[in-house]
């Protein structure tokens, strides 16, 4: 408000032209990112939105190139950690470039919900974005019309996709991989797996990796213990676990499936790492901050929604060509939880 009490008018792009001393056409090229501007002007331009915060409305701009402005996530999940790092990536990619960006809950992965909330998506016209890690986010994918711009966040692919399969992924089956192997070198015979549910095939890239570090090892393939998304499907699995003295190491599907085993452990009595070893997977904030703190492996999901973005908008902008890539190389962070196994007689 002004000292009058009156709520202050937000600047309009005639405002900006105004203090910059140039036509509100030139504000309109340098918010557009128009090649033809000098330099100079750019910078005045620029000075001027900063001065009087302007704000670039994303309607108007809609309708000044014909083109809706929008993107529409469609997620069957907003709170776990891989979910909400992904659409914290679409936000800040599609907001630097002035998209709006609509949220669209798969709460059912049955074929009616699901093309219901497809059709809701189409109608709001831009792009869309599809988390695909769980079943109904799969049938949402393959549910997109083919004319619409869909951009699919899948899980690590068993084989190379088509080039025309507007995906991206991070490298699950490598992670879990290097994961693996850390345990080994450390010295445990085997290593126990906690999966989480996959959305497309009964054994998830993740599953895969495990298998083949162990295979690669020599080491045994004890069943692995499916788990769910959260913490509660962790403790039951390490309830399980801890009653079998022969179990020194376990790595997890995700760090929330491995704070439950951690409390299940605690509650056995079988120490971590002196008696047992625990990895995660995702790098979740908490993982640092846990007793004993979280080895686990580092996927940088914010990263993903940005690329899954900036492909989007390439073909929405019709400025680039669609092209399915993995996005970025999982880090292995060791930390407390994970060690040699106790010493035998």
């Amino acid at each position: 408000m002004n000292v009058t009490g009156h709520t202050r008018r937000p600047a309009s792009i005639r405002d900006v032209a105004t203090a910059a001393g140039v036509s509100y056409q030139t504000v309109s090229r340098v918010i557009n990112s128009h090649p033809s501007v000098k330099p100079a002007t750019r910078d005045r331009v620029l000075a001027a939105i900063d001065e009087l915060g302007f704000r670039r409305n994303a309607t108007a701009l809609a309708l000044a190139s014909g083109r809706n402005r929008s993107v529409t996530v469609l997620t069957a999940n907003t709170t776990h950690h891989g979910y909400a790092s992904i659409l914290q990536g679409v936000e800040e990619a599609a907001r630097a470039a002035s998209y709006a960006v609509g949220i669209g809950v798969l709460e059912s992965a049955q074929e009616a919900a699901v093309a219901a909330q497809v059709q809701r998506a189409a109608d709001a016209g831009g792009g869309i974005v599809v988390i695909a890690y769980d079943p109904a986010g799969v049938r949402a994918l393959g549910a997109v019309p083919a004319e619409l711009p869909v951009v699919g966040v899948v899980e690590t692919p068993a084989s190379p996709p088509r080039g025309d399969r507007p995906w991206v992924w991070t490298d699950d089956r490598e992670a879990a991989y290097e994961a693996t192997r850390h345990l080994l070198a450390l010295g445990h015979e085997t290593v126990h797996y906690v999966a989480i549910p996959s959305g497309t095939r009964r054994t998830s890239a993740r599953t895969s990796g495990w298998r083949r570090a162990l295979k690669e090892a020599g080491a045994p393939e004890p069943r692995p213990v499916q788990g769910s998304w959260g913490p509660a499907g962790g403790h039951a699995a390490g309830l399980e676990l801890a009653r079998d003295p022969a179990v020194t190491a376990i790595l997890c599907g995700n760090d929330d499936l491995a704070l439950g085993v951690l409390r299940a452990l605690h509650e056995c009595g079988r120490r971590v790492p002196g008696e047992v070893s625990v990895a995660g997977f995702d790098d979740a904030p908490h993982s640092a901050y846990l007793t004993p703190s979280l080895t686990t492996v580092r996927l940088d999901f914010t990263g993903l929604g940005r690329a899954a973005f900036a492909l989007l908008h390439g073909v929405l902008e019709e400025a680039a060509q669609i092209a399915p890539h993995p996005v970025s190389v999982p880090e292995l962070v060791v930390r407390e939880s994970s060690g040699p196994p106790p010493a035998t007689a």
